[in-house]
């Protein structure tokens, strides 16, 4: 397929704003030009990468999805192409967008924000939080270039490399009967009040420890806030299940907790670093690969 980078760029423009027209006056060419650009890059593909609405503009098709993140990457490339040839022998320079899981983002997040950027001060990190689905929309789209996740049913269109097995544990009220318990069984817990972390994919894989036993939970409360689901347990409405260990055993509210491992144990959650695997990483990608793998190897197990 040939094509050339002002294509390309005609082309990001066109999807990020939604309509040639948006795309023509952000830039400040003509909408001919854009739409010439489009028709070219269409025709070596051999595919549709836009379904036109008059009324509505243009909206990507799956062809269109894919082919804007390699898009978006290979101008990433260019850019970086020439700010190598200006700044021969300095540093890695620009910004990076990094997706994180909601629940792994506060215990994470802000130490590899500050340590990366201690190493590589020319790199700019900025984030965007969201659950297993959103983070897989913004990789696809382009949104971000790198995404920490959990391994659970990831998009057959990513990459990812595991940094860190998470395995689940129990947690408990510090008054409740079954604290002073060196290991729980997944069996003395089904009949005894639960409260799910209610995300998606997450409730999934908390049902499925007990199914893999012939065993179903008893679900009193749920909730999608992992702070809340603490305090829920600090108050004695139920035992929990979680893979994420904070370092405080209190909850926002100051109830104490406990937290308790599972016989077995039963198969953990695989964090890993996804990006698309038809989009080649940009060099600051590499080098936050690079770093996310140093700093989940020497984090304490705690964590």
């Amino acid at each position: 397929m040939n094509f050339t980078l002002r294509q390309l760029r005609y082309f990001c423009a066109a999807a990020e704003a939604g309509s040639i027209a948006a795309a023509a006056q952000r830039l400040g060419i003509s909408q001919p030009a854009i739409s010439a650009a489009i028709a070219g890059l269409e025709a070596s593909a051999g595919t549709t990468f836009f379904l036109r609405h008059p009324a509505q503009g243009l909206a990507a098709t799956e062809a269109g999805r894919v082919f804007l993140a390699g898009a978006r990457g290979l101008l990433e490339h260019a850019g970086e192409l020439g700010e190598a040839a200006r700044s021969l022998g300095e540093g890695a320079t620009g910004s990076l967008a990094l997706g994180c899981f909601s629940t792994l983002a506060p215990l994470y997040l802000p130490r590899l924000l500050r340590d990366f950027q201690a190493a590589q001060p020319g790199i700019e990190l900025a984030f965007r939080e969201g659950t297993l689905d959103s983070l897989q929309g913004d990789l696809l789209s382009g949104r971000v270039e790198l995404a920490l996740l959990y391994e659970l049913d990831l998009d057959r269109r990513l990459e990812a490399e595991r940094l860190a097995e998470l395995p689940p544990y129990v947690l408990l009220a510090a008054e409740d009967p079954l604290a002073g318990r060196a290991e729980l069984e997944l069996a003395e817990l089904a009949e005894r009040p639960m409260v799910l972390l209610d995300l998606p994919h997450s409730r999934e894989y908390f049902r499925s420890l007990f199914l893999a036993q012939g065993l179903e939970p008893r679900v009193v409360q749920r909730t999608a806030s992992y702070e809340l689901l603490r305090a829920l347990v600090g108050n004695g409405f139920g035992y929990g299940l979680l893979n994420v260990r904070p370092v405080s055993e209190r909850a926002y509210d100051g109830s104490r907790l406990v937290q308790r491992p599972l016989a077995g144990p039963p198969p953990g959650l695989a964090l890993v670093l996804a990006r698309v695997a038809a989009a080649r990483p940009t060099r600051r990608a590499a080098l936050f690969g690079d770093f996310a793998r140093a700093f989940f190897k020497a984090a304490p197990a705690t964590c």
